[in-house]
């Protein structure tokens, strides 16, 4: 098992370190470990999202399920923030979502934009904020460019910021695709020498090794390269996405190896809400048990 990163490690301002050991110490299961309930797929996905189970659709829904869950945190955009988030607020950790954008156009060159601030994170009681970084999208010099402003405002303001570095554009789908081994280990590492605090990756795959450049074309288990992507993240802590639904046993087999690797937690979204109430519970309580075995000192 991978040595898990400390906060007292990490180099944060007080007011980002405040914060994220609000999230993981006073939250969840308050070990420093974290499971958070994303829900900005209404944006990035369409409504389509919720027709497996309508009752997602309502935001209020979501925001209890976080609570009942235990969860260290929920991420919403800055509409629904303003909208519902009142009416928990102080109850479960807020991330506000400050880019974001639709799935209409392709990926071909993708850039998420603005449409929130860290200003606006502050004054809605948030404890962090999110970023989507698009890792070599031929737009990613724009990206980096706004991701900088974006990062500058966090750091003046304390705000632990928490990035979706997402592998994207027509270079990554001709190099093992945007959840290979080389496209999640790169996202990764670019996160962390740019300046994230946290980073969220998809569980890579080594087995899509197609035109991967020659360190990633050899054989890897889903273990070393899960401890590889922890390990180019450096002092950044990381969150690993639950992915598109499959299996409950695949998805927990990942979460395992997520956190076996040095991962601080997980972050489960379709995975949890696109199954009725009692369900998703279950399902949650099953993730915290794995979590409880991984422990922050």
């Amino acid at each position: 098992m991978s040595a898990r990163q400390r906060l007292a490690d990490c180099g944060l301002s007080a007011g980002k370190k405040a914060r994220l050991h609000r999230i993981l110490y006073k939250h969840g299961l308050c070990n420093g470990t974290a499971l958070f309930l994303p829900y900005d797929q209404g944006l990035e996905h369409g409504p389509r999202d919720f027709f497996a189970d309508p009752v997602a659709a309502d935001p209020r829904y979501i925001v209890r399920l976080a609570l009942e869950g235990g969860f260290n945190g929920i991420v919403i955009q800055v509409g629904l923030a303003e909208k519902f988030y009142w009416d928990f607020a102080g109850e479960v950790p807020l991330i506000l979502k400050l880019n974001g954008k639709t799935d209409i156009p392709s990926d071909a060159r993708a850039l998420s934009p603005l449409h929130a601030s860290v200003e606006d994170a502050v004054r809605l009681g948030a404890d962090a904020v999110g970023y989507t970084l698009y890792v070599g999208s031929p737009a990613q010099d724009a990206d980096f460019a706004q991701y900088r402003k974006v990062r500058e405002q966090a750091q003046r303001l304390g705000m632990p910021l928490i990035v979706w570095a997402y592998p994207r554009g027509e270079a990554v789908e001709h190099k093992g695709g945007k959840d290979s081994f080389y496209a999640v280990h790169y996202a990764a590492r670019v996160a962390s020498e740019l300046g994230a605090d946290m980073v969220k990756v998809n569980f890579p795959h080594p087995e899509k090794r197609v035109d991967v450049p020659a360190a990633y074309a050899d054989e890897f288990s889903s273990q070393e390269a899960m401890d590889a992507v922890v390990q180019a993240a450096n002092r950044t802590l990381v969150l690993v996405s639950g992915g598109s639904r499959t299996g409950d046993d695949v998805m927990f087999e990942k979460a395992h190896e997520s956190m076996a690797a040095g991962a601080t937690g997980l972050i489960f979204g379709r995975n949890i809400w696109q199954r009725d109430h009692d369900e998703s519970l279950r399902f949650v309580e099953r993730l915290r048990q794995i979590l409880a075995k991984y422990p922050t000192p």
